[in-house]
């Protein structure tokens, strides 16, 4: 199965590698784009027979992929 975990940093958390990427949209013309967050997109091929998968990758999230004070994420388990 794969897990697909979605992260990005939380709302109230500035984001200086957004502001360079819209700087350098609004630089290219693209006038249009008004904010921009910058993620991870983190995919993992598990083993099927991973019967306790969601909380396997929670625990994965918040032991070591994401830094809770500053992200948040979702995912999403396909088989």
């Amino acid at each position: 199965m794969k897990a697909r975990i979605y992260v990005k940093l939380k709302p109230e958390v500035l984001d200086p590698q957004g502001k360079a990427v819209s700087g350098g949209l609004k630089n290219l013309g693209f006038d249009g784009v008004r904010d921009v967050r910058v993620g991870k997109y983190i995919v993992l091929d598990m083993d099927d027979d991973a019967s306790n998968g969601q909380a396997q990758v929670k625990a994965m999230c918040e032991q070591l992929l994401v830094n809770t004070v500053i992200e948040e994420y979702e995912f999403k388990i396909e088989p």
